[in-house]
């Protein structure tokens, strides 16, 4: 399960890790954009207090070099989401050398759905980068959203 850090990822992840335990295995991605110190933070948090197996990824200067002279805030959101799905594939393609994973988790609250909507011209662009709205069909998991 890839986590943000956020309310809607972790309590997607406490509630899948509550069901399956140690079968869960979360990633958590550092783009480089999180406030002060909350990289180590939300690991910590997620480590000792939630009690999840997670993994920190630190790939900041990847996403500083692919949004260095972007002005677009559209395209932003579309490079930072296509980095984001990268950097998590990778990782992903990396362990299933010794894991088999089937299933990616996801928390959404409905109005990200409503926001990541294509047919909804109005909001078409606010979340265009998120989970909801830009995950490619060709993935290679089953989406578990919560």
């Amino acid at each position: 399960m890839a986590v943000s850090g956020g309310v809607d990822s972790t309590v997607a992840a406490t509630l899948i890790n509550r069901v399956i335990g140690k079968r869960l295995h979360c990633v958590f991605i550092d783009n480089g954009l999180l406030r002060e110190n909350e990289f180590q933070e939300v690991l910590t948090c997620y480590k000792e207090n939630l009690h999840m197996d997670v993994v920190g990824i630190d790939v900041k200067n990847i996403f500083y070099n692919v949004l260095k002279n972007i002005t677009s805030p559209e395209e932003k959101r579309k490079i930072i989401g296509k980095t984001f799905i990268n950097t998590f594939k990778n990782y992903v393609n990396q362990i299933n050398k010794t894991y088999s994973i089937k299933f990616l988790g996801q928390g959404t609250i409905y109005s990200d759905i409503i926001e990541s909507s294509h047919n909804n011209s109005s909001s078409r662009t606010i979340k265009s980068h998120h989970n909801v709205g830009g995950l490619p069909k060709d993935l290679g998991f089953i989406p578990l959203k919560i």
